[in-house]
């Protein structure tokens, strides 16, 4: 099944795959999922990933059998997209979650496109 947002897919292979206890979980590549794998990394979400340019391997992180992805929600979707300023960022969760944004200077994590003073395209929420 073709999804006609390829974010929204990824999300949903990810939280799927640590509902059924899997170790790693595939999805086809792009840049832009290849950038927020990457930040889920950084900020503890999953253990680890790998590309070849056609698919991304993401090793899932779980603690004490429950995925440390507690939930996922994609904000902009391709019907309505939403734009935020840095100042209107919002926090995740009371500060637990993170939000992930594309900006001119790429896709970042809310936190740091707030301290770069750069909004964009708010795309998900990762707690």
């Amino acid at each position: 099944m073709l999804f006609s947002d390829p974010i929204s897919d990824m999300l949903v292979r990810i939280r799927n795959a640590q509902k059924a206890l899997h170790k790693d979980v595939e999805f086809p590549a792009s840049r832009m999922k290849e950038s927020i794998v990457g930040i889920l990394k950084e900020n503890g979400f999953i253990q680890d990933f790998d590309g070849d340019g056609r698919k991304i391997r993401v090793v899932l992180k779980y603690l004490s059998f429950k995925g440390a992805i507690s939930g996922a929600k994609k904000v902009s979707k391709p019907g309505l997209r939403v734009y935020v300023g840095f100042e209107d960022i919002p926090p995740v969760q009371n500060g637990l979650g993170i939000a992930i944004l594309s900006t001119p200077k790429g896709v970042l994590e809310g936190r740091r496109a707030k301290a770069e003073n750069v909004g964009g395209e708010l795309l998900c929420e990762i707690w």
